[in-house]
């Protein structure tokens, strides 16, 4: 083995050797486990969400590739309609083109072409992960066989009276001119104005007010309003619910309504109702049959239904222009700054008009109930469990789903017209005549739009195992076992697949639904170009350049103040660059934060903690290596030590503890316990307790043929044990340990059986007695860690107190203790001998002395304590003194105060505990005990 471990040398290497073997394929025998991918955006790159999320399901389908299950993770992308058709309209755009420049068909046949030169970026990427996926079967969601699938499920939909076409409320961007998903809706908060402004009472009321004041964020849409609305509750206005206002510019009369929408806290207590042009609006119209007045054309221009002065106006423009006009009228009582949420389509950044249309909706509620029901029965189980609730909310309130878009790219709605407006339905032109008896001199036009991207998602888990045909892939896999997923998409995409994979496939799409929580910066901060701390997985795995970091983060950016902003915190968080991790030391940390908890902060120390585990696995490797090989480690007489028997016990344990957390989706105490043993258990100990036994002239052949053997065995079922988290450090140091051990291996560590957690194995004597010598060299290290003591400098030991089983066990172990706690001598004080001036640690009623007399430089060691209790004292008093300060108590966050008085804890701790050696030192002083040692 090389010297140092370097990823870049072995991973691209080890990838392209699985995937050429065909490794990655489901064996055709065993248990079925199947796994589908998020299908990522054709047009997307690998973000630390996709880095996370492929880590877990790689994560579960080596280890059961390695249970001996029949294995498939399918991946595939999705054709991204909306994101996908403006990075190829942009192209075009520059070179002076647009898509109505080259029509439907050409333009569709453009994308297909970028697509196959620029579209697999995101596989690229996956391989550099490591992700076992079986990229035989790679599906993309335009593909012919799904696209059949998405047509059969329209039409049989609409067959069944599930889809129809209606005039809906929308969310509409008037920029890309198409409707939108909520998931495609970003609503942040920005800074605008609440008017608040005066409608006159048609027939006011004897002694009452001659006027309603309406507080709104939109003044403009006041053009469109159908009503008044107040709580029927609220005694201010109660008495003239069903009198009437008339619509200032308008000139219409409109009603006053009681509705329990109304917020009565919220500006004056009335609402203007504009149903046509506010989802929660459009409720409180359906409930009280107000007309629909739709103010605004597709680019959020204001169309011929409103008063002429406002015609043809965007929205600022009619804004500023209805304002000055009720202002000259004197009907702008106030106007106040007010925060308030403003959705923006996260592709073109466009304010979002909610838009009166005709669409496509799926009729969801006959859907919804057998979904429900496959969750309450437990056909489908959440993990963690409370994300159920979040469903079951959800589901019982769900609204019909709109699923037309009106895009070029993407799945054209199976449906044709005729010139009277009739619609017809099939799976093509010629299948539809046939269907419903049409002459074929009979004009017809097909429907210009497309499927929204996450109709076809839905027939995911199914559509990509063959279906409308019952192929066998679909028989075997299909339900799959588990959907990897964050909760953003629970409603969007998880509860869809459900429904449609109950009336398609007839069973659940999965058995479980892990979710995971989002990767926010250590901060907690989400992820985003604009904060400047989105993180590139690969720059993590390979590292950058600072000035390259600078300018991935910054170029692009509108606003040359933010630039300058992300550019200084940039060369702040990384004045070097960063650095290359190598992927498993990335995989490892994903595995390490994937705890049950919705956020996961990610902190670029702890990637580099484990970097360091790959370094410590790498040269715990070569050690056993050097130590075994040239040996002969047959199955000749062995005769295990107690080391040997301990390392043997706490790999079961170990591997226990990953079961379980493997079990429970519990990654990061899978990650931790198998961290644990190997840093601490098997390189920071076995490794030494090994060295001594082979070192000894007293270990026989028999001995240490066992430790040989375990040495080589252990490390051996470790890198099975880690492998499906770190796959590729496990299988470079497996190739050259395995054939040590086994006269055929195998070709690679992925397909060998996952380590089981032996019971048998355990042997809690052993690990008494050998905890009990830990405990005492640990002792014994501290003490000469805190007397200052050389490294190298041996010195005798003194045993007080010391029961018959501590001398029972010494005798056991006094070969390790006097090799691993450098020391000559372990001698016990018979009872009631006077203890001379020791430095002291306590094992149980034993009491381990190392006399200090001649041991140190007395003089010098009191003085070196004195300087550092000095320096100790003057920062507990400077700490005591900011905590005494009113003021800083009162305005330093929460988290510095917590912080200062751990210092003060640990200061005094400290404090305590060198003044502690400090006396034990002047007492030897006082004794006589100056003469300096050696």
């Amino acid at each position: 083995m090389d010297k140092s471990y370097s990823p870049r040398d072995i991973e691209a290497r080890v990838y392209a050797r699985w995937e050429a073997q065909g490794w990655f394929a489901p064996a055709g025998r065993g248990t079925s486990y199947s796994i589908v991918i998020p299908p990522p955006n054709v047009t997307g790159t690998l973000h630390m969400g996709h880095a996370f999320q492929d880590t877990i399901m790689d994560a579960l389908t080596r280890l059961h590739r390695m249970r001996g299950d029949d294995t498939l993770w399918q991946p595939g992308t999705d054709h991204a309609g909306i994101a996908t058709q403006m990075v190829v309209e942009r192209q075009l755009n520059a070179e002076g083109k647009t898509r109505v420049d080259l029509g439907r068909e050409a333009f569709v046949a453009h994308v297909w072409r970028w697509k196959e030169r620029s579209g697999g970026t995101i596989a690229r990427q996956m391989r550099r992960l490591g992700a076992s996926v079986d990229w035989s079967r790679d599906r993309f969601t335009m593909d012919e066989g799904l696209s059949q699938a998405v047509t059969e499920a329209f039409v049989r939909l609409h067959d069944k009276g599930l889809i129809y076409r209606g005039q809906r409320l929308v969310n509409w961007d008037p920029q890309l001119h198409t409707a939108l998903s909520d998931l495609e809706v970003v609503s942040e908060e920005e800074s605008g104005s609440l008017w608040h402004l005066r409608y006159p009472l048609v027939d006011p009321p004897a002694g009452g007010p001659a006027q309603l004041v309406v507080a709104t964020t939109r003044p403009e849409t006041m053009l469109g309003d159908a009503a008044v609305a107040v709580h029927p509750q609220d005694e201010r206005y109660r008495a003239l619910i069903g009198r009437r206002v008339r619509l200032p510019l308008a000139g219409r009369e409109i009603p006053v309504i009681g509705d329990e929408y109304v917020d009565r806290e919220f500006g004056t207590g009335c609402v203007k109702i504009t149903p046509a042009h506010d989802f929660n609006d459009y409720e409180v119209g359906q409930r009280h049959g107000l007309p629909l007045l739709n103010i605004f054309d597709r680019d959020a221009v204001l169309n011929d239904t409103v008063p002429a002065a406002y015609r043809g106006l965007d929205r600022e423009a009619a804004r500023a222009r209805v304002v000055a006009d009720l202002e000259a009228l004197g009907l702008v009582e106030k106007i106040e700054p007010h925060k308030l949420m403003v959705p923006r389509g996260d592709r073109s950044n466009a304010v979002v008009e909610p838009w009166l249309t005709d669409q496509w909706y799926v009729r969801i509620a006959p859907l919804a109930g057998p979904a429900i029901a496959a969750v309450e029965d437990g056909r489908i189980r959440f993990v963690p469990g409370n994300w159920d609730r979040t469903y079951f909310e959800w589901m019982r309130n769900i609204k019909d789903w709109c699923i037309s878009r009106q895009l070029w790219w993407g799945h054209r709605i199976p449906a044709w017209y005729a010139a009277d407006g009739t619609i017809y339905v099939g799976r093509n032109e010629a299948e539809l005549r046939a269907r419903h008896g049409l002459d074929a001199a009979l004009p017809l036009r097909q429907d210009e739009d497309v499927l929204d991207t996450w109709f076809s998602s839905a027939l995911w888990p199914f559509s990509t195992l063959g279906w409308p045909q019952r192929t066998a892939e679909l028989a075997k896999y299909y339900p799959t076992s588990v959907l990897v997923t964050g909760f953003d998409i629970i409603f969007f995409w998880v509860a869809r697949m459900i429904m449609m994979g109950l009336e398609f496939a007839g069973d659940v799409p999965f058995r479980e639904v892990y979710i995971h929580g989002l990767i926010r910066d250590a901060e907690g901060q989400k992820m985003s170009k604009a904060k400047g701390n989105i993180l590139d997985p690969l720059d993590l795995i390979d590292g950058i350049g600072l000035e390259a970091l600078v300018a991935k983060r910054s170029t692009g950016l509108m606003q040359p103040q933010l630039a300058a902003r992300i550019e200084k915190s940039t060369r702040r968080q990384f004045p070097a660059g960063i650095e290359a991790y190598g992927t498993d030391a990335l995989r490892f940390t994903f595995a390490s934060l994937a705890t049950l908890s919705r956020d996961i902060r990610f902190d670029v120390g702890r990637i580099e903690g484990y970097r360091n585990f790959c370094n410590k696995l790498w040269n715990a490797a070569r050690f056993v290596l050097l130590s075994v090989e040239g040996h002969d480690l047959g199955q000749g007489e062995e005769r295990p030590s107690l080391a040997d028997r301990w390392i043997r016990s706490r790999l079961a344990a170990a591997l226990e503890a990953a079961h379980a957390g493997f079990a429970h989706y519990r990654f990061d105490l899978a990650s931790q316990a198998l961290y644990e043993f190997t840093w601490y258990e098997f390189c920071d100990w076995y490794l030494e307790l090994a060295k001594v036994a082979l070192q000894s002239p007293a270990t026989d052949a028999a001995a240490q043929r066992a430790t040989r053997r375990t040495l080589a065995g252990t490390l051996e079922t470790l890198l099975r044990a880690l492998h499906p988290l770190m796959p590729f450090i496990t299988e470079e140091i497996w190739q050259r340990v395995a054939p040590l051990l086994y006269a055929a291996p195998g070709p690679t560590v992925m397909l060998q059986p996952y380590p089981a957690a032996d019971a048998a194995l355990r042997d809690e004597p052993a690990e008494a007695e050998l905890r009990w010598a830990m405990d005492f060299i640990l002792a014994v290290r501290n003490i000469r860690g805190e007397m200052d003591i050389a490294p190298g400098r041996r010195f005798g030991v003194l045993l007080a107190a010391a029961s018959a089983a501590d001398l029972e066990r010494l005798a056991r172990t006094r070969h390790f203790i006097e090799r691993l706690a450098n020391v000559e001598g372990l001698t016990p004080l018979p009872a009631g001998t006077q203890e001379p001036e020791s430095a002291v640690a306590l094992l149980g009623t034993l009491r381990i002395l190392v006399p200090m007399a001649g041991l140190i430089d007395v003089a010098a060691e009191a003085a070196r304590l004195e300087k550092r209790l000095s320096k100790l004292r003057q920062d507990l008093a400077r700490t005591e003194a900011k905590l005494g300060s009113d003021s800083f108590v009162a305005n330093a966050p929460a988290a510095i105060v917590a912080q200062e008085r751990a210092r003060l804890a640990e200061f005094g701790r400290e404090t305590e505990q060198l003044a502690a050696q400090l006396a034990r030192v002047r007492r030897l002083a006082s004794a006589g005990g100056s003469e300096a040692g050696a």
